[in-house]
């Protein structure tokens, strides 16, 4: 076998890896890994599509969970202009904000079909954590800010995971990234 003919097939065979296991070398592209990974995402996107969820196929709606100093932040948009599933998305984090102020983190719970890690304290600090909604031009973000350290620290987990089961991008906090699990 010559030289080229190596190195074609070494190349080859890494790019048919990277492709079996979904790594496009885009850090922001969503990836599972494994039959089971793949049924699970899917049946979380297809909770999140429900009305009881979000109202909006998944598929063509990109999520940002950004752990911040102060909280953190939470941003839906449509990949296209489509002004029903903007409308939705809008009112979708509204109501979103409304409940967790209140504690109720019913919806999460839903889409990811059990506990989310860190409701429990969002929920308990309730009193000091505030909810802002503020419109983007193909969806919205939910403001989530504290100045109390315990529950910065939930709004921190709440996000690593949410990211992690989204396979979605966003800023993580290293300091409180092992909280996540």
């Amino acid at each position: 076998m010559s030289r080229a003919h190596t190195i074609l097939l070494v190349a080859s065979s890494v790019v048919a890896l990277a492709c079996a296991r979904g790594d496009t070398g885009d850090s922001s592209t969503p990836r599972a890994s494994g039959a089971a990974n793949d049924s699970a995402f899917t049946a979380l996107q297809q909770r999140g599509a429900d009305a009881r969820g979000m109202g909006v196929d998944q598929y063509t709606s990109t999520h940002l969970f950004d752990a911040l100093p102060d909280g953190g932040r939470i941003e839906l948009q449509r990949g296209t202009n489509d002004l029903a599933a903007t409308a939705q998305i809008r009112r979708h984090l509204r109501e979103v904000s409304t409940a967790f102020a209140a504690g109720d983190f019913t919806t999460p719970v839903f889409v990811h079909a059990g506990d989310v890690p860190g409701t429990d304290v969002m929920a308990a600090k309730r009193g000091v954590i505030s909810y802002s909604v503020h419109d983007l031009p193909r969806g919205a973000e939910l403001r989530i800010t504290t100045r109390d350290a315990d529950a910065i620290r939930a709004v921190h987990v709440f996000l690593a995971f949410q990211r992690d089961e989204h396979h979605a991008g966003g800023m993580g906090d290293a300091k409180h990234s092992h909280d996540a699990r």
